[in-house]
């Protein structure tokens, strides 16, 4: 009797990788016609933009949002009082407002800390604010896993902290660099220097040379940070941002002034009129084109994909790979048992 031979093993079928042919199209199919249908949609229902100011009092912050959204639409400028006293710890006030330009609307909330650097010992003052930037991605993640979920869930997330640097014209305060390194891990920080007429334009130039190199030496990443750019362009605009603009000089007045027969945005001085958007005189035209005109939504992008999936992954890591318990999946499973 022979033996048996066994039959050969069969190799396990690799699905094929889709081939990309660059085709040549024998007509117009309307393919671009999407950036078109994508504008028409966002105008319909406009979009969410959240700014956190964070820096010492009387440093111009609620001015200089005023003046990058050409609005009222800071907190001082929304009912606050000129009495009201510096609170004993940091607290965290949101307005929101509606912006349209152009048929586009834009539901912007600005989110201000009041209190932040301006007590005695400002030891862990960053917390609150920490705090607050995670619950709104506890907010939006327990409303990304209800079972019957929003169709548009409302988006409090903080895209952008604009940090504002006191024009000392030596070096940063442990507190700026214990904010940042607790905070950029979180958020997309963007650096400013605050009242920059104060310095000469010297005084301004050395500064900033040192207050990258401090950030450097301390491994503080700002946005752009330079693991996030996509592809050598993004790198090669990116790295001059990092390399030259960064951290912003920036003045901001909303008082109008006349120069030259034009009404400009100014800050009037004994020796002449200080103008806003004027790059010989101050940073701040770079800094408005930076956050609205060219990465606003690369802001949003990388607060949805980068700092909020990092603390979602950790959330359901935390939890056993479950999502967190909603009051909606909370009153289910109590009727179920």
């Amino acid at each position: 009797m022979s033996d048996l031979v066994p039959e050969p093993r069969q190799k396990p079928v690799v699905p094929m990788k889709p081939v990309s042919i660059n085709s040549n199209l024998l007509g117009y199919i309307g393919i671009d016609t999407i950036i078109e249908q994508m504008r028409k949609k966002t105008m319909k229902t406009g979009f969410d933009f959240n700014i956190m100011v964070v820096g010492q009092s009387g440093l111009g912050k609620s001015t200089l949002v005023n003046t990058l959204f050409k609005s009222q639409v800071s907190r001082k400028s929304s009912g606050w009082s000129r009495e009201e006293k510096i609170p004993k710890t940091v607290e965290i006030k949101a307005i929101g407002h509606v912006i349209e330009e152009g048929g586009v609307k834009m539901k912007l909330t600005v989110i201000d800390t009041p209190g932040f650097g301006d007590q005695i010992n400002n030891e862990n003052c960053w917390e609150p604010i920490e705090k607050y930037i995670n619950e709104q991605y506890e907010k939006f993640l327990k409303e990304e896993v209800n079972i019957a979920r929003k169709k548009r869930i409302p988006d409090t997330r903080v895209h952008c902290c604009l940090y504002f640097i006191s024009p000392t014209g030596h070096s940063l305060r442990p507190l700026d660099l214990e904010f940042m390194k607790h905070l950029s891990k979180v958020v997309n920080i963007i650096p400013v220097i605050a009242k920059a007429d104060t310095m000469t334009l010297e005084e301004k130039i050395e500064f900033k040379q040192r207050v990258r190199k401090e950030l450097e030496v301390n491994g503080i990443e700002f946005y752009p940070q330079k693991e996030f750019d996509e592809d050598l362009e993004d790198k090669t605009e990116n790295d001059k941002i990092r390399q030259e603009s960064m951290p912003f000089a920036v003045v901001g007045s909303d008082k109008e002034y006349q120069v030259n027969g034009k009404r400009v945005l100014g800050r009037k001085t004994p020796w002449g009129i200080i103008e806003v958007e004027n790059l010989n005189h101050c940073e701040f035209a770079l800094l408005r084109d930076f956050v609205i005109r060219t990465h606003l939504q690369d802001l949003k992008e990388v607060t949805h994909n980068i700092h909020y999936e990092t603390y979602r992954a950790k959330r359901l890591n935390d939890n056993g790979g479950l999502p967190p318990m909603t009051v909606e999946t909370e009153e289910n499973h109590e009727s179920n048992l």
